[in-house]
């Protein structure tokens, strides 16, 4: 199943990374020249995010990427790569074994969340949520009731290790630990024969966290609008902080790592 044309992989996440609303523009074409230029030299442009599948797609499209992706990793986890006209399916066993991980997940960890439920519902402004597909989620108040909730949430896990969560500011949803944006991008690696060195991986939020990380992308780096708490996470582990905000901030960390041959088209 590998693709020996692929030499390296750009792993972005979307929102407040390749695309942010606040900004004129919301992205800059310029970034897309400067991936199909390195497309051109063997790249595999990724998308990772914890959008869907399909939110995905509109919302690039909304955005004005037209450039079809390599690879689509959504919901944090799920390996997507386009088929026949443009039809995108699931790439390897990855997305199989993800879903039976979620569910013995929830399954058998029914007495933790129901205590974590419990403490959220009783001690702070937060609400605990449940949805389809074995899915639990958490909205706090704000960025402070959340850090306290994760740090609850947290204790859990030192006895439990494969309680995990994707966090994105408020927000926080449920996982098996082993099924991130992190571990994701490990195994579409290995599906293209490459490993953490030639992965580049950029991310603004809490739950871009597991991809920036040497062990999943030994060349990571984050926009100049990247929570605060990234960028010191990323400074730390030896990244690229950029200074401008999303697209923008990632033609600065391509400049950085790919040099003279990732330049745009003057």
């Amino acid at each position: 199943m590998a693709a020996p044309k692929h030499r390296f992989i750009l792993c972005f996440d979307f929102d407040g990374t390749l695309v942010h609303p606040q900004s004129d523009p919301v992205y800059h074409p310029g970034l897309g020249q400067m991936i199909q230029l390195l497309r051109g030299q063997g790249a595999a442009w990724v998308i990772n995010t914890g959008r869907s599948l399909s939110q995905t797609l509109e919302g690039m499209a909304q955005h004005g990427i037209y450039m079809e992706p390599d690879f689509i990793i959504a919901k944090e986890c799920d390996i997507y790569k386009p088929g026949f006209f443009s039809a995108w399916k699931d790439y390897g066993s990855w997305n199989r074994q993800a879903l039976r991980a979620q569910e013995r997940f929830i399954k058998d960890h029914q007495p933790s969340l129901q205590a974590i439920r419990q403490m959220v519902e009783t001690q702070t402004n937060a609400s605990f949520l449940t949805g389809d597909s074995n899915e639990n989620g958490i909205v706090a108040a704000n960025d402070a009731e959340m850090d306290g909730i994760c740090a609850y949430i947290d204790s859990y896990a030192q006895q439990f290790p494969d309680i995990g969560y994707h966090r994105n500011g408020i927000y926080l949803r449920f996982s098996h630990s082993g099924y991130s944006k992190g571990t994701a991008l490990s195994e579409l690696a290995r599906l293209l024969g490459l490993d953490a060195a030639a992965c580049f991986a950029a991310g603004d939020n809490f739950n871009d966290l597991s991809m920036l990380d040497p062990r999943h992308a030994r060349m990571i780096a984050c926009p100049g609008n990247a929570l605060d708490a990234v960028k010191q996470i990323v400074h730390s582990r030896g990244g690229f902080i950029a200074t401008r905000f999303a697209s923008e901030g990632m033609m600065e960390a391509l400049t950085h790592y790919f040099g003279g041959t990732a330049a745009p088209v003057a």
